[in-house]
């Protein structure tokens, strides 16, 4: 397939036949199961995961990408082509009677808005495999302490089992991009690991705790809690977002939603 790659949508084209067998057994894709692939580009692992489940729904922006997609795998099984950003796709519309399972080497420049719109839909999805910027990953298996630990850690590990499965040479790619990437399947959670009153308020906890990662939770956390109130959940006030579990911020959330009742 002859098709230049363009910056605007972020494309980089896996081409390496070794890592491509190593993400489908990864995946072992089953006849029957409900799999979406977000970003398809060329085809390099839509066509074997077709062939291995028989049916196969893909999103795809590029308009470009889409006849030769179809005729690519044409004879392989039950290709559904649907031309339309993935930022804005309801998923849980694509999955039937079954679970989704999503698949997709996701943009750098959207990875992480299209991470948070995909958990927002999770209550559809029975797991998630992903190419990634390392970086990325990283960040989303990273435990409290660690300096890639952030936002979307906490979010996604609320949410999501994160797996980091290998990492990925520049090579793999083309267009190379000029970072390395790696493979991480996300399950979403049955029983979620804490509970709390308002999910809205846990994010907007996290994400102004995490907003100036300097600060102190005493100084991150104005106007919502004050000193002695994060004192009064067994949170330290003098501590740093970074140090702080998923309970941890639960308790803070569940305090604040409290407050605004």
């Amino acid at each position: 397939m002859s098709h230049r790659p363009r910056k605007r949508f972020g494309q980089n084209f896996l081409h390496d036949p070794g890592i491509i067998n190593r993400i489908v057994a990864v995946i072992s894709p089953q006849p029957g199961d409900c799999l979406v692939e977000i970003g398809p580009g060329k085809g390099a692992i839509t066509l074997p995961l077709l062939q291995a489940a028989g049916r196969l729904q893909v999103v795809e922006l590029d308009r470009d990408l889409l006849e030769p997609l179809q005729e690519r795998c044409d004879s392989a099984g039950e290709l559904t082509v649907i031309n339309a950003d993935a930022l804005k796709t309801d998923f849980c519309a694509l999955s039937g009677d079954r679970k989704l399972r999503v698949i997709g080497n996701l943009p750098y420049n959207i990875s992480t808005p299209l991470l948070f719109h995909l958990l927002a839909q999770s209550r559809c999805i029975a797991d998630m495999h992903f190419m990634l910027q390392k970086e990325v990953v990283d960040r989303l298996s990273a435990a409290p302490g660690n300096g890639q630990y952030g936002r979307l850690s906490v979010m996604v590990q609320y949410r999501c089992e994160v797996t980091p499965l290998f990492s990925i040479g520049p090579g793999a790619f083309q267009p190379a991009p000029k970072v390395d990437s790696a493979f991480v399947r996300l399950k979403p959670r049955g029983p979620l690991p804490v509970t709390v009153q308002d999910e809205a308020m846990l994010g907007q906890v996290v994400r102004q705790a995490f907003g100036q990662r300097r600060k102190t939770l005493r100084n991150a956390l104005r106007g919502l809690l004050d000193e002695a109130q994060i004192r009064s959940v067994d949170v330290d006030p003098a501590a740093r977002a970074e140090v702080l579990g998923i309970a941890d911020f639960a308790r803070l959330a569940d305090l604040a939603s409290g407050l605004q009742a």
